[in-house]
């Protein structure tokens, strides 16, 4: 299956016009589907979530607060957090099988999906194989993970050092790290190492508190860091220094946090961090997004590149700004064509669904703006299993409908 004629399509450091999308060899393999007008993007990737943490509106009266330890005790007094319990009932377990818990875990990951992401880490316990094969995009799984050097591996999990041993650097080890301003978490990084956890595989969630010193080290060591800039902004008043990440040349990611602190999702994310940041190039965002997530998180390089000779991963878009990493910016729920993961088709204009591979999975239809849509499973139904749940209808911003 072919995609020709009046594309762009991008890579971190290629622009091309015009190239021919090979989608496998089936049967469908002699057609040409032509999408003028259009920009394919390899697949986003967001490196940080807490797919049940997607609710709205965000939590924190008491900001800013120095750490986030703090906040993660206000937040279990917020509206939201009390709201969300009257669907799911956090009994203080972090596996996510529980129906309900796996409903609001489903909702977070179609969050990502109808953001234009390809796959999401969801920075937590590891959950058993059905959590996974459950998600309607790539939830990775292979990862090893602590909470905090400060409250520990609290919600689940080995020790941190046993946690790092069971990575056999072979896949990330995942942890939150510096995320506040006091002391207490101007010291992690120190404790982090003197406790041998700083390596290659090492993926550290926020690092507002890391000195140039520090990130100089990371940069050093080829270990990587995430930064949700959106939510340390929100709770804390001060995010990453980037700018000494980018000085230094550490492996930089990106991610949302969830919708509890952070960005609504991840073109939202970019969005801030254009604002904020106005002098990043936005190809080196755009990279963050994919090369450089694929390299913290493990990934099959595949993941992070479009290739227009077998095309499995794709993220085709409407053309609206003439400059590609521009164009990302403008990236809303209906201006996606098209989104492929591992080859089958996930979201994107209904028109096309006969067209491609993958047509034994089952899709719903719906409208969005003036273009009918079609997206893999029902997210529709979370939803209404949600209102009933409340009474009323939840109006979430990260859906289409």
């Amino acid at each position: 299956m072919k995609i020709l004629a009046g594309l762009s399509v991008i890579s971190w450091d290629d622009v091309r016009e015009g190239v021919v999308l090979n989608l496998g060899e089936d049967e469908l393999a002699a057609k040409a589907l032509e999408i003028p007008g259009s920009v394919a993007y390899s697949p986003l990737i967001n490196s940080h979530d807490h797919l049940v943490g997607n609710w709205v509106p965000r939590a924190g009266d008491k900001r800013p607060y120095p750490n986030s330890h703090i906040w993660v005790e206000d937040m279990k007094d917020s509206f939201s957090f009390h709201e969300r319990s009257q669907f799911w009932i956090n009994d203080g377990s972090f596996q996510h099988m529980e129906p309900a818990a796996l409903a609001i875990a489903r909702l977070g990951a179609y969050k990502n999906l109808f953001s234009g992401c390809s796959i999401v880490q969801d920075h937590g316990p590891i959950q058993n194989s059905a959590y996974y094969d459950s998600m309607p995009i790539i939830v990775a799984r292979n990862y090893r993970q602590c909470h905090s050097i400060t409250l520990g591996n609290w919600w689940g999990g080995e020790s941190a050092a046993q946690e790092m041993k069971l990575s056999q650097s072979k896949m990330p080890f995942i942890i939150h790290l510096g995320e506040g301003t006091d002391e207490i978490t101007k010291a992690e990084f120190a404790k982090l190492t003197e406790q041998h956890l700083l390596q290659k595989n090492t993926l550290m969630i926020h690092g507002i508190a890391f000195t140039e010193n520090e990130i100089k080290r990371i940069a050093e060591v080829g270990a990587s860091v995430c930064w949700c800039p959106t939510s340390n902004l929100y709770l804390i008043g001060e995010t990453f220094k980037i700018d000494a990440a980018i000085k230094h040349g550490a492996n930089v990611v990106i991610g949302t946090d969830s919708t509890m602190s952070g960005a609504v999702n991840l073109i939202a994310e970019l969005d801030v961090i254009h604002q904020q940041f106005p002098h990043l190039e936005l190809n080196l965002l755009y990279k963050m997004v994919t090369e450089n997530a694929v390299r913290a998180l493990y990934l099959d390089p595949a993941y992070g590149r479009l290739n227009p000779e077998n095309t499995r991963n794709l993220l085709l878009t409407d053309q609206i700004d003439k400059d590609p990493f521009h164009n990302l910016l403008t990236l809303d729920m209906s201006s996606i064509k098209l989104l492929m993961v591992d080859g089958i088709p996930r979201y994107g204009d209904s028109e096309y669904l006969d067209l491609l591979p993958g047509n034994d999975v089952e899709y719903t239809i719906f409208r969005t703006g003036k273009r009918e849509k079609f997206v893999i499973g029902d997210p529709q139904e979370i939803n209404d299993q949600i209102d009933a749940a409340l009474g009323y209808h939840k109006d979430f911003p990260f859906l289409p409908f």
